[in-house]
């Protein structure tokens, strides 16, 4: 009996181990995972599917409403590194259980943006998810990470769609279910312009005491 308990125990250690070593290999700065390969299509291109990962659609249905924030800028920053910023809308659905935040990340002497979206789970990983400004080109971003309560898409952000979510009116972010289903939300791009290339609504700044 007391054997078992303690195998019990030695298995329950090893578990929390691992769990801990694969959250430490994702890094939130570059939305990768360590060790992992770049799936083919890893940088935001339009209308395109990763080889050898085709998959047919059964169709599309109606999302939940989904309320959105408006968009505001955040930035931080610590002594001795550049400023990030991030220009940020997020929507709840009725219950106010959070559904969806889009980020472009962007961080000074940096010529390149990020795009991260943060999704529900229970997706459809294999299809990733697609921004499309004014009905015009698709963009797909890969899926790069799940924990308990949602899923990241990440990429280096496309020059010319932030170009259209600048002049665009409206961006629609499109994902498939797990039934293989096409789910897709709409939100204003009206402000994202005005706010991405304004002041930060607020900075958060860190000292380190040495």
């Amino acid at each position: 009996m007391i054997n078992r308990w303690v195998s019990q125990l030695r298995l329950h250690a090893a578990f929390s181990v691992a769990v801990l070593l694969a959250l430490l290999m994702f890094d939130f700065n570059s939305g990768a995972v360590h060790g992992q390969q770049p799936s083919p299509s890893s940088s935001a291109s339009p209308n395109d599917e990763p080889p050898g990962q085709e998959f047919a659609l059964r169709g599309q249905r109606a999302a939940r409403e989904i309320k959105y924030t408006d968009w505001r800028k955040v930035c931080f920053k610590t002594p001795g590194t550049h400023r990030v910023c991030r220009t940020t809308i997020s929507g709840s659905w009725e219950t106010g259980q959070s559904a969806v935040r889009i980020d472009l990340i962007e961080k000074e002497g940096e010529p390149a943006a990020r795009l991260q979206l943060f999704l529900p789970v229970g997706l459809f990983l294999q299809a990733g998810a697609r921004l499309t400004v004014d009905k015009g080109t698709s963009y797909r971003i890969p899926y790069v990470w799940c924990l308990t309560n949602t899923c990241i898409a990440a990429d280096l952000a496309d020059p010319a769609l932030i170009k259209q979510m600048e002049t665009g009116q409206e961006l629609v972010l499109e994902v498939v279910d797990s039934s293989v289903l096409t789910v897709s939300t709409s939100l204003s791009l009206d402000r994202f312009a005005a706010v991405r290339q304004g002041p930060a609504s607020r900075t958060y700044e860190q000292t380190i005491d040495e």
